[in-house]
């Protein structure tokens, strides 16, 4: 039976879980997810992870930070005035707004932290710095 390679274009079932056993993404409830290994599409650990498998075959792969999202980087953190937001926007921890960075890139933010004058805003991948677990499940190579 094949072995999926570089350059093989996969089908992979996976459940992604944190080491506290928190389940963060599967796709156990729609269409598996479909990639060509060696294009980058997935983190590092992942793909690596997929090759050498046969279809049907099932396994668990700990991957850590390096090779997942890579660490948390404080520098991506930053405060910004509460009154520079736009005053209809609903603010809560876990809003995910998008703005200028220092440099004048565009960025995707989460709100980590709320006070009455200041919001706090985190640029980071929000799996960045953490190390994961991957059951994976090959469902064919195409």
């Amino acid at each position: 039976m094949a072995q999926a390679g570089s350059g093989d274009l996969v089908r992979i079932h996976y459940t992604g879980r944190m080491s506290d056993g928190t389940v963060f993404d599967s796709s156990r409830e729609r269409e598996p997810l479909e990639f060509t290994i060696g294009q980058r599409q997935v983190i590092g650990g992942f793909e690596d992870g997929v090759i050498g498998m046969e279809p049907g075959e099932s396994k668990t792969v700990e991957i850590p930070a390096d090779q997942a999202y890579g660490p948390h980087r404080p520098e991506q953190v930053m405060e910004v005035d509460r009154a520079t937001m736009p005053p209809d926007m609903q603010l809560e921890i876990g809003t995910r707004v998008q703005g200028a960075q220092p440099g004048g890139q565009t960025a995707n933010f989460v709100v980590t932290a709320l006070t009455e004058s200041l919001v706090t805003l985190d640029a980071n991948h929000p799996l960045a710095g953490k190390d994961l677990i991957f059951d994976l499940e090959l469902v064919g190579i195409v």
